[in-house]
């Protein structure tokens, strides 16, 4: 039996997240309003922060719900 964990790191559920609340803005935007572009901005906004701030409210909250970062800064 393998000891390595199946469980998926935080860079990578932020990355998911990321990319699933793009396409979802942009098909909103293509569909319904172009005024949903702006969640497209507050997703990047909040990329930004993790890489510069090494936070971002995604990466708070799953913190304390036990999700770990694979990378070391």
């Amino acid at each position: 039996m393998s000891t390595t964990s199946t469980r998926w790191p935080l860079e990578r559920i932020l990355f998911a997240m990321a990319g699933t609340m793009t396409l979802l803005s942009a098909l909103l935007a293509a569909f319904v309003s172009p005024w949903f572009l702006v969640l497209t901005a507050f997703v990047g906004l909040n990329q930004w922060l993790y890489v510069s701030r090494r936070a971002c409210p995604a990466s708070m909250v799953l913190g304390r719900c036990g999700v770990e970062g694979q990378c070391r800064w």
